[in-house]
């Protein structure tokens, strides 16, 4: 059997390294038949006439361009209807070289999944794969070829708006997440009827933006960015990744855009990447506005040499790319380098053969009324939750509770809950097809059950009109659910806050209720960590529900009256007040490290807060209870090329079936640059029914300890090790210690 499996995979090898020649060489024969000016025109991206995320490029003569293979690549074309439309225009051109169709599928396409900081709260890899999986699937069907997604920047500053659409603050985690999401989005390999093509963004460290500002500059160590902030780029890369996007920010005072050390050295050098780099919208000409570049010429200059393959909506190379070449300042290698990139994933896709392969209308339908994408989205959303709060076992409610009051700006609304970068389709009713939370709820009580309602307030604003109403609807009720937070509008793209608390008089709307005396139950939603420290304190029960998708309602509703318990862990930290960000758990020890939570008298404190978050990261609560014990080590002496198995016991020791998220961090005590005070470095999602025990075991290998040298050499040192076991960053259950001897 294992000589057949090695013969059978030495022939697809062989197979693979055919066609991948045959497509070479169709590359290079229809690149010799191009102008200069059809080479340029493959790099330039144009967006169509609405759903733009970015000053439209008005261009009256767009389809005569397309027509005369002047464009190569469009974005924010949506349906199979429209997408064929262009691409007959594209037929018309000389060479009958096709379109790419791009689009924001950032968690999910009809089916709306939930924002991806919530996803990465599941900690379930095989889940964010599914739902990946469900929105490539739909977006394909509607003639997508291409999903600027996923978004691998590190977030470790919760005013950046856009951590909601990445995996949070931690390398390790947003690693294992951009090699799920890739593999999601890309299927078994490009070219097949439900794959898109993945696109790794923002290269780099665009989430370590000063002061947390959207766009905004990026200084950084080299070792930081080659640690902290690449390793999800790299594991995207693996996973075989089809495009990277370059970010807006510089960085060191290079834009990214326009950075050779990030594009050409690392990315295409180092990482060997064969896909192609485009650019963000518009980010070649906002070289300018960073005074790297004099004019569009000069910017058109600085992104072809560093790398940057495809303009979106700036017109740089559309307007100067052939004048530069003509005039020698710009290698007609460079350009064909791009083009080619471009072409080899138009042959993969197999647009060559059959243009219209992803615009097929009834596939498009039932791709989209696919009833098994909702069920997807549902268990997505169910393990996105984190129970942050259940003092005296409110939750979960029962089912034969009498009366509940639900109060609170977010209870009704639809739309909403898709959250930010969710793809509105035209001919799609949100409010019937979103579950809302109070619909959820209506889904879920018995007929026994009375259900109330009140506003309370808006989500901003002032006003306190609704109180009186609130209030007196809430004494009414055996429990009240209140849901607030922020709208869903207020974190994405240019959503940086500099106030992280409750927007309104929302925390006003938790007091007066939770002064009647009635047991209260908040849920939050939220696209990043908020503050809410009165409500931490004060409310007996706090669920964060971020922006949950389609069926938030549906998810919301079986975590609070428990048929399913919640699993989720926070990805980020929260801090106490805003005064803290960036924070986060991985930080270095200093010389004078805080003793406790009162030390204050010259070590590294604040005056007037606590230096530890409110939540920290990798919490989050379950209905049930689980016993960590009987720490072993294989071996507490190893060589490099050795690895240690680490096992213990985990039981439930509650009564209801739930699941914990295992997590494993490593110390390394001393070396020759300062490590962080622990890193994680694996973790599981265990399973147990009530009273259920289970082996678990980890492996540290070489991999695991290694890091980037005083010399920036990625490798180990020998030395002292702790290894710890937790339900959290913050509360580890277990440790022991090993040596790595010197080789």
């Amino acid at each position: 059997m294992k000589k057949v499996t090695t013969i059978t995979l030495l022939v697809l090898s062989l197979f693979a390294s055919a066609q991948q020649q045959s497509i070479d060489q169709k590359v290079n024969d229809l690149l010799k038949k191009m102008t200069i000016e059809e080479k340029v025109g493959q790099l330039n991206q144009y967006t169509g006439d609405n759903q733009a995320t970015g000053p439209i490029t008005i261009n009256p003569n767009k389809q005569n361009e397309i027509k005369q293979g002047l464009i190569g690549s469009m974005l924010n074309v949506i349906g199979t209807k429209y997408t064929r439309g262009y691409q007959e225009l594209a037929m018309q051109s000389r060479l009958k070289i096709p379109l790419l169709f791009g689009q924001d599928v950032i968690h999910g396409y009809k089916t709306t999944f939930p924002i991806p900081l919530a996803e990465a709260a599941s900690w379930d890899l095989a889940a964010i794969e599914l739902g990946a999986r469900v929105a490539a699937t739909e977006a394909s069907a509607s003639g997508i070829h291409w999903t600027f997604a996923p978004m691998v920047d590190i977030g470790r500053d919760p005013r950046w708006g856009r951590v909601m659409e990445g995996a949070g603050e931690d390398t390790y985690l947003g690693s294992k997440i951009a090699y799920a999401r890739v593999k999601g989005f890309q299927g078994a390999k490009l070219g097949d009827l439900n794959s898109v093509m993945a696109c790794v963004k923002h290269f780099a460290a665009y989430g370590a933006g000063v002061g947390g500002r959207d766009y905004n500059s990026v200084d950084m160590s080299e070792r930081m960015l080659l640690e902290t902030y690449l390793p999800p780029f790299k594991a995207a890369l693996d996973a075989g990744a089809a495009t990277f996007m370059n970010s807006f920010n510089d960085i060191n005072g290079i834009p990214a855009t326009g950075n050779a050390h990030l594009q050409r050295d690392i990315l295409k050098g180092k990482w060997n990447f064969q896909g192609f780099v485009v650019s963000d919208w518009g980010s070649i000409g906002e070289m300018v506005a960073h005074g790297y570049s004099k004019d569009l010429k000069e910017a058109a200059y600085a992104a072809i040499t560093a790398g940057s393959d495809m303009d979106m909506e700036s017109n740089a190379y559309r307007k100067n790319l052939a004048e530069l070449v003509k005039e020698g300042r710009v290698s007609i290698d460079l350009v064909d380098d791009a083009v080619r990139r471009i072409l080899r994933k138009k042959f993969e896709l197999g647009l060559f053969d059959d243009p219209y392969k992803y615009s097929d209308p009834k596939r498009e339908e039932k791709a989209l009324a696919n009833p098994e994408h909702r069920k997807a989205a549902l268990e997505i959303a169910e393990k996105s939750i984190v129970l942050l709060k259940n003092e005296k076992q409110i939750l979960p409610l029962s089912k034969s509770m009498k009366t509940i009051a639900f109060i609170g700006p977010m209870v009704k609304e639809y739309k909403a809950n898709m959250g930010f970068w969710a793809v509105e389709l035209p001919e799609v009713n949100y409010d019937k097809w979103v579950v809302s939370q109070w619909d959820g709820l209506q889904n879920k009580v018995g007929k026994n059950t009375k259900l109330l309602y009140a506003k309370g307030c808006d989500v901003t604003g002032d006003n306190k009109d609704g109180f009186a109403e609130a209030v007196a609807t809430a004494k009414q009720a055996d429990v009240v659910i209140l849901s607030v937070g922020e709208r869903h509008d207020m974190s994405g793209e240019a959503k940086s806050r500099s106030d992280l608390h409750l927007p309104g008089v929302q925390e006003d709307l938790v007091k007066a209720i939770q002064a009647t005396g009635k047991p209260v139950v908040v849920l939050i939603n939220a696209g990043r960590p908020l503050v809410f420290n009165w409500i931490a304190d004060n409310v007996p029960a706090v669920v964060y529900t971020w922006w949950l998708g389609s069926e938030a309602g549906n998810a919301i509703a079986n975590v609070l009256f428990g048929d399913y318990n919640p699993s989720g862990k926070l990805p980020m930290t929260f801090p106490r007040e805003v005064g803290q960000v960036p924070i986060y758990y991985n930080h270095f020890s200093t010389g004078r490290p805080a003793k406790d939570e009162n030390s204050t008298n010259y070590v590294s404190a604040y005056i007037d807060l606590k230096n530890s978050p409110k939540f920290p990261f990798g919490y989050g609560l379950s209905y049930t209870t689980f016993d960590y014990s009987g720490l072993k080590l294989s071996s507490t002496k190893i060589k490099n090329n050795e690895t240690i198995k680490v096992s213990f016991q985990l039981k439930n020791t509650g009564k209801v079936a739930g699941e914990e998220v295992v997590q494993l961090y490593l110390k390394d005590k001393f070396g020759s640059v300062v490590r962080p005070v622990l890193e994680l470095k694996d973790f599981q999602k265990v399973k147990l029914n009530a009273g259920e025990s289970k082996t678990i075991e980890f492996t540290i290998d070489k991999e695991k300890l290694s890091f980037y040298n005083n010399k920036l050499e990625w490798g180990t040192e020998p030395g002292d090790f702790e290894v710890m076991i937790g339900t959290s960053s913050a509360d580890i259950k277990l440790r022991s210690d090993f040596e790595l001897l010197a080789n």
